[in-house]
């Protein structure tokens, strides 16, 4: 697996060695050891999967305080765009994003520690989306950070007529509002 270090600390992005044959292919996935050598002690509890159809957007949700989540994403069929916002308030890439392209195909996986808001949208006709979690899901901590949200300017790459977004999505929180639940 090589891990690559993205611009906003504690992100990182894995690429697995991929052995492939006329049979298909294999690739180790995870590897606790591995992963503590490179990214640190993260213990996870919690392995969570949906599946979405072409420009679902899903996101920006997060968790504050002792309720946050860091995560462990893939995409093992179709392909996302996935965000990440920083939300850590002693952070110097404090409101800023990564959008990485997650898929069946390329078999990345992103890491994102806690003190980020995380979504994605499908760009592909449907996406299977797996991720791990190292705490357990608390609704009363939960929340949501506006897909459009100016401040932060994500582009989801795809012409907003296009996207499905759930009620609880399209009401999301300012980033400046958010701050103060992170």
């Amino acid at each position: 697996m090589n891990y690559k270090q993205l611009a906003i600390e504690g992100v990182w992005l894995m690429e697995p060695h991929v052995y492939g044959d006329s049979r298909g292919y294999f690739f180790e996935s995870f590897k606790p050891a591995e992963f503590r050598a490179h990214v640190g002690e993260v213990e996870f509890v919690q392995e969570n999967e949906s599946l979405s159809g072409y420009g679902v957007l899903r996101g920006l949700h997060f968790q504050g305080g002792a309720s946050s989540q860091a995560k462990l994403v893939r995409v093992t069929e179709g392909e996302v765009l996935d965000i990440v916002v920083d939300m850590r308030a002693s952070s110097p890439t404090l409101g800023k994003y990564l959008a990485v392209n997650l898929s069946g195909e390329n078999h990345r996986q992103l890491y994102v520690p806690r003190g980020f808001a995380h979504g994605f949208v499908t760009l592909s006709p449907k996406a299977r989306f797996l991720y791990k979690v190292d705490n357990v899901y608390d609704p009363a901590n939960e929340h949501t950070l506006s897909f459009n949200d100016p401040t932060v300017g994500v582009d989801w790459q795809i012409p907003s007529t296009d996207m499905i977004i759930s009620e609880k999505d399209r009401n999301g929180i300012s980033f400046a509002e958010a701050l103060t639940f992170a």
